[in-house]
């Protein structure tokens, strides 16, 4: 298979999973979210303010902020930055329609609340479970939904400022407009709205942590064998993983010996460990957790340089 035909492969697979990211986030969304009227951050969130308040549909109110902040940010991030956002708002704002027309309504005309009354906190914690393991999936392929994203991607490429850092700025002013809005019921109602509006960032946020933490994590592999050279290769070929020989002294025996150092993605330490077991079952294997990797084919260095 060529390098080209991999490279295709490759950005097939992006769209397919930021799609499945995108309907799982939709279908949350709707039908945990929605329903108890809960604000979160992010265009989303504004989205859902504005619907909440007015009943203008929420897909249109998605689509049109993230139509405006594209066009202003093209110039600023350029068509690559921004092929796979308009894919994402714009397939989301359909699916969010979508989910919608699929949803119950009840003698009012407002969605049914699938858990019942009174379980706002519950739907809240599933909501945004889904939700923020929904934006996992999409940044782990590559995209981005848009919205806040744009804004925070702009500002970091003029200003030393992280990109987490405008994002929770943004939405905690966000959130924080539900104080000003007289549709949303007296001000401790509206103060109940932001309280629910700031645990669903925080569970948002822990789920894209530790759903992207897990999927980065690295682990290093040292192996003693004899048979060294056909380890080496097996995990060079059927694997196409860069492999470290060491020279080594064993202290008991005297002997010259090689070692080779290999640091993987943990998600691939079971073939590695197969490999290891089918040329040498009796090699001697250290696996221990990093803490970080950083280069070619793992993480890149993101600390900016002093000019």
């Amino acid at each position: 298979m060529t390098i080209d035909h991999k490279m295709i492969l490759k950005e097939v697979g992006d769209y397919v999973f930021i799609t499945l990211g995108l309907i799982l986030y939709a279908f949350g969304f709707t039908v945990f979210l929605m329903p108890y009227e809960i604000v979160t951050g992010g265009v989303a969130g504004i989205s859902a303010i504005v619907f909440y308040a007015t009943s203008f549909p929420l897909e249109y109110t998605y689509f049109g902020i993230n139509v405006v902040l594209g066009v202003v940010a093209l110039r600023i991030l350029g068509w690559r930055f921004l092929s796979k956002t308009i894919y994402a708002f714009t397939m989301l704002s359909f699916l969010l329609g979508l989910f919608q027309s699929l949803m119950p309504l009840d003698e009012a005309g407002h969605f049914v609340k699938i858990l019942g009354e009174g379980q706002n906190f519950m739907s809240l914690i599933l909501g945004c479970t889904m939700t923020g393991s929904a934006l996992a999936i999409v940044f782990l392929n590559n995209g981005s939904t848009g919205g806040t994203d744009i804004i925070a991607a702009s500002v970091n490429k003029y200003r030393d400022v992280s990109l987490g850092t405008v994002l929770t700025f943004l939405d905690l002013i966000i959130i924080g407009t539900c104080l000003l809005i007289p549709q949303f019921g007296d001000m401790l109602q509206r103060a109940h709205m932001v309280v629910f509006g700031l645990c669903t960032m925080v569970i948002e946020n822990f789920m894209i942590d530790f759903l992207m933490g897990r999927q980065r994590q690295s682990v290093q592999f040292l192996i003693f064998s004899s048979k060294w050279q056909e380890i080496a290769n097996a995990i060079g070929v059927h694997m196409e993983h860069g492999v470290t020989i060491l020279d080594g002294h064993g202290w008991y025996t005297g002997e010259d010996r090689k070692v080779l150092c290999i640091l993987a993605k943990k998600n691939e330490s079971t073939h590695i460990f197969r490999l290891i077991k089918m040329i040498d079952p009796n090699a001697f294997v250290s696996q221990s957790a990093v803490i970080g990797v950083f280069g070619e084919g793992f993480d890149q260095i993101k600390v900016k340089v002093k000019k």
